[in-house]
């Protein structure tokens, strides 16, 4: 790996809610790489979501947190961190607990560009107009004056991904963005995903429960288990060959009738 294909090195990451005082991370270390698509995959309490949120420097206040991040330059020299919402736009799980019920989708989609671009709110609008209509929501101009309640849960998660690229963050992060969805509606995200990262050259972490999803998005898979990194390479490498026997029990419990097994003997 060269110095300038590192977007960010995680060295020896810990983090601890006071709530609890029990760690939700351990000695965290992680490089992830401009331009590629990083899932992050472990079950429920493996420490997922606040790897992702202390990336995009989303931690409660209260949190203790121990280790370092070091974001890097094109150039390979240190930088300052992104900024959430203008550097890195952030996907939240449930689209109804992340949209504000009160706001049009207009307002809550033009007010990253406002903020962070130095917009007119009339110049905000016309950009979430041609965002709601790139995030492929049907009568765009309409759906400006609606409010959340009056969407589907996948229209308001594709809204969530239009404001979260208002303000053309180079990182994208996404936090289980499809669990809450049916079938037919995390296919379209998914595909929604790929193309956002891939036309605009952003990088993507992306966490997710569903091993399913990293082997058909992601370039390289971090696996976590009880807030410590078990194991981390390239996707066909780790979901082909894994090292590790945690990985391998999490391949060995995906089922999925519809697709071959991601390693041989993975099914009974």
């Amino acid at each position: 790996m060269t110095a300038t294909s590192t977007l960010c090195h995680i060295d020896q990451l810990s983090v601890a809610y006071s709530r609890t005082g029990e760690p939700a991370l351990i000695d965290v270390t992680l490089t992830i790489t401009r331009g590629r698509k990083l899932a992050i995959i472990g079950e429920s309490g493996s420490g997922k979501s606040t790897l992702a949120k202390a990336i995009a420097n989303l931690l409660p206040g209260s949190a203790t947190v121990t280790g370092e991040i070091t974001w890097k330059g094109p150039s390979g020299n240190i930088a300052n961190a992104p900024l959430s919402g203008k550097d890195i736009g952030y996907v939240f799980q449930d689209p109804g607990a992340s949209l504000n019920p009160l706001l049009t989708v207009g307002e809550q989609v033009s007010e990253g560009a406002v903020r962070h671009l130095g917009l007119s709110w009339s110049q905000a609008r016309e950009r979430a107009r041609d965002l709601l209509e790139k995030v492929n929501l049907p009568h765009p101009t309409h759906l400006l004056s609606a409010y959340p309640h009056q969407l589907s849960g996948g229209q308001r998660q594709r809204v969530a991904i239009a404001a979260a690229i208002a303000a053309e963050p180079s990182i994208l992060i996404t936090d289980e963005a499809t669990s809450a969805l049916d079938t037919v509606s995390q296919s379209s995200i998914i595909s929604l995903l790929n193309d956002l990262v891939v036309e605009d050259d952003r990088t993507l972490v992306f966490v997710t429960h569903d091993i399913g999803l990293a082997s058909s998005l992601a370039d390289d898979i971090a696996v976590l288990s009880r807030g410590r990194m078990v194991e981390t390479g390239q996707a066909g490498r780790v979901l082909t060959t894994p090292t590790q026997d945690y990985t391998r029990s999490l391949l060995a419990n995906y089922i999925d009738f519809d697709t071959p097994s991601l390693i041989d003997g993975a099914r009974p």
